[in-house]
């Protein structure tokens, strides 16, 4: 795959995942406006599973992960999601900070990088 780009998804205005080199590269992922952070947590997370998926990986690839929150006051809430769907002994580095997302009702969204290869 070395010097090819391969693109998942791709839009108008950007593409679900890129590939370059061995890596994939998602765009941020946000569930449901107006959803609890839990529920928005886990519709972010089953959308990455859905998006390496179709890159043929699994989570058990995923190298770093950062999460935005619109209120830190819920970093309890999402880890209780993420810790449920995270495998265990493929932890990935880790980043959680809060933002002002994209519209008022996201509550969370999830970037990861993984390996192909």
């Amino acid at each position: 795959m070395s010097g090819e780009i391969k693109r998942y998804g791709v839009g108008a205005r950007m593409s679900e995942a890129v590939a370059y080199n061995g890596i994939l590269w998602l765009a941020g992922q946000v569930g449901n406006p107006g959803d609890s952070v839990a529920d928005q947590t886990k519709q972010c997370l089953a959308e990455v599973d859905r998006i390496l998926a179709g890159a043929g990986i699994d989570k058990t690839r995923i190298l770093s992960a950062q999460i935005w929150l619109a209120d830190m006051a819920s970093f309890a809430e999402m880890n209780a999601v993420w810790d449920q769907w995270v495998p265990q002994g493929h932890t990935p580095a880790r980043a959680t900070g809060e933002a002002k997302l994209a519209a008022p009702e996201y509550k969370v969204e999830v970037i990861v990088t993984a390996a192909l290869l």
